[in-house]
């Protein structure tokens, strides 16, 4: 006896009414969920499944967190049934779209104002790396920034910075201030000691020149420690 079929779980044979395409367009994106929205990424469950439910499977995979969905290699997305290459690309591809979109928004404000903005500015570039990185704002007399440059990248523990590369851009540029940003992989944003020695550093340095360093900002994922805020500078 010939074996039954089981049914296709591809979007188009669901009912209208449970179509995430269908929904977005009639109702718009914010009535949609994170799994729908996902689910029209991935186009297709399996034979058993959904796209929401193995959509409900990748982010469960993430602990619900869209940020921790960010950091997913196409290795790890594939460790999920249903998800292959293809769709593993998409959905990294769709993270990294977003992750950008966050950063272009960030630097159409570009004038700081306050530490917070240099968070915004600093953290979709640095808060999430599991390694430390070193970078320097360049800022005009009108505090807009006139270039960010990354000048060094280490290990988990630790980076090394040379002050006199830092300075030398600012003369070409014609800075009048600084902001010194790094990040903290571990998430603790207590400076450290070597923190506050190259701050210092700085800080003496920009004096013989004319340049100000108007701040310090420890950045990790979530949060950030400002130099200035807590009168260290």
């Amino acid at each position: 006896m010939e074996s039954e079929k089981l049914p296709s779980f591809t979007i188009k044979h669901w009912a209208e009414g449970d179509r995430p395409r269908e929904k977005l367009l009639q109702k718009g994106r914010e009535f949609l969920s994170d799994a729908e929205l996902l689910a029209i990424l991935i186009g297709s469950g399996n034979r058993n499944e959904s796209a929401v439910e193995v959509s409900k499977k990748v982010l469960s995979k993430a602990g619900d967190n869209l940020n921790e969905l960010g950091k997913f290699s196409v290795k790890q997305l594939m460790e999920v049934k249903s998800i292959g290459e293809a769709k593993a690309l998409t959905i990294v591809a769709a993270m990294e779209l977003g992750r950008r979109r966050r950063s272009s928004e960030a630097l159409e404000k570009k004038k700081i104002s306050s530490s917070s903005s240099v968070f915004e500015l600093m953290q979709p570039k640095i808060g999430e790396l599991p390694h430390e990185e070193f970078w320097i704002l360049y800022l005009n007399n009108s505090n807009k920034v006139i270039q960010e440059l990354p000048l060094s990248k280490g290990g988990i523990t630790g980076t090394l910075v040379d002050i006199r590369i830092a300075y030398k851009q600012a003369l070409q540029l014609g800075a009048t201030a600084t902001i010194l940003v790094h990040n903290h992989p571990s998430g603790n944003l207590n400076p450290s000691t070597a923190d506050k020695q190259l701050t210092n550093k700085f800080k003496t340095a920009g004096e013989s020149l004319d340049i100000k360093v108007l701040d310090h900002v420890i950045v990790t994922e979530k949060s950030y420690f400002s130099f200035a805020d807590e009168g260290l500078l």
